[in-house]
């Protein structure tokens, strides 16, 4: 009988000590493996800077409300969506995009003549940005591009059109969507 006793008490501080071994081990929420990544139909949560050619920074999100989107929902630039695929929270990466992947070459067409008159007297000098409502109910920012001596030259033109972007960015958050 001495003996199963003393089995008991090696089984038992055996079981004692996996037990505390176990509790040292650190725990994490997901391994890399099951880390969900950026992918179509998901809400990614995004920290970004985009700069311009001359590394101008054009707009900045960081320590601000971060921008959320649904990845593949064609609502992002696409050259930036494409580019935070199967990313993963913490991830960080630099993204250059092109016209072609971004708002697109400069359209000529897009600039349009309308009377000076149909102008407020503050918005009469080039760079004047406007607001204005089409008959659909869409909203559009025209900006004025030239003055003619009666009429005001309105390019109706994405702001970055035409240019080249410089992403900065940081996944925060990916959610199922």
């Amino acid at each position: 009988m001495p003996r199963r006793q003393s089995l008991g008490r090696i089984l038992s501080v055996g079981l004692l000590t996996v037990g505390l071994a176990m509790l040292a081990t650190p725990i994490t929420a997901q391994s890399p493996e099951t880390q969900p990544t950026v992918s179509a139909g998901k809400r990614v949560s995004v920290e970004y800077t985009l700069k311009l050619d001359d590394q101008s920074v054009y707009e900045s999100n960081v320590g601000k409300t971060p921008l959320t989107y649904t990845h593949g929902a064609g609502t992002m630039v696409p050259g930036l969506e494409k580019a935070l695929d199967g990313m993963v929270v913490g991830d960080t990466k630099q993204v250059m995009v092109t016209p072609a992947e971004g708002f697109g070459p400069v359209n000529p067409d897009a600039l349009q003549e309308v009377e000076k008159q149909l102008l407020p007297p503050d918005a009469l000098h080039v760079g004047a940005q406007l607001t204005a409502t089409l008959p659909d109910g869409r909203t559009i920012y025209p900006r004025v591009a030239a003055i003619k001596p009666d009429a005001v030259v309105l390019d109706l033109n994405h702001p970055l059109a035409g240019k080249t972007l410089y992403f900065d960015v940081k996944i925060l958050d990916i959610a199922e969507g």
